[in-house]
């Protein structure tokens, strides 16, 4: 029985790292998405206005506002990316790590049944 929890521990850790990993991939897809609206209103804010050039001192506040916060969504972005692939690596480990117990499991379900036939004959 001892493997049969080795082996539900493992199952656990695994499900919890791809939770994990599914939670910052979409926190980064949600970030991407954010981004790209962002830059939609910077594109919008700039056309109503009718100037482009960011050092200009007539520039839209709201444009400026929207870039620097598009430009913090990329960097939390890029920090994402970082996680995720950690996770993935320990992911990666965790499934290694429950294939182990499943085989251990496994072998120690072979010898008890192995042993049965043995204690019926005494």
């Amino acid at each position: 029985m001892r493997k049969d929890n080795l082996t539900r521990l493992a199952r656990f850790k695994l499900n919890e790292k791809r939770r994990q990993v599914e939670q910052l991939e979409l926190m980064m897809a949600e970030f991407d998405r954010m981004c790209a609206d962002l830059e939609a209103q910077v594109i919008s804010e700039e056309k109503k206005s009718g100037i482009t050039d960011q050092t200009h001192f007539a520039y839209p506040m709201f444009a400026k506002a929207a870039r620097q916060r598009r430009e913090n969504l990329g960097n939390s972005v890029n920090d994402l990316r970082v996680q995720i692939n950690a996770a993935k690596i320990a992911l990666e480990e965790a499934e290694a790590e429950f294939e182990h117990a499943e085989k251990l499991q496994q072998r120690e379900t072979m010898r008890e049944e192995a042993e049965i036939p043995k204690q019926a004959a005494s």
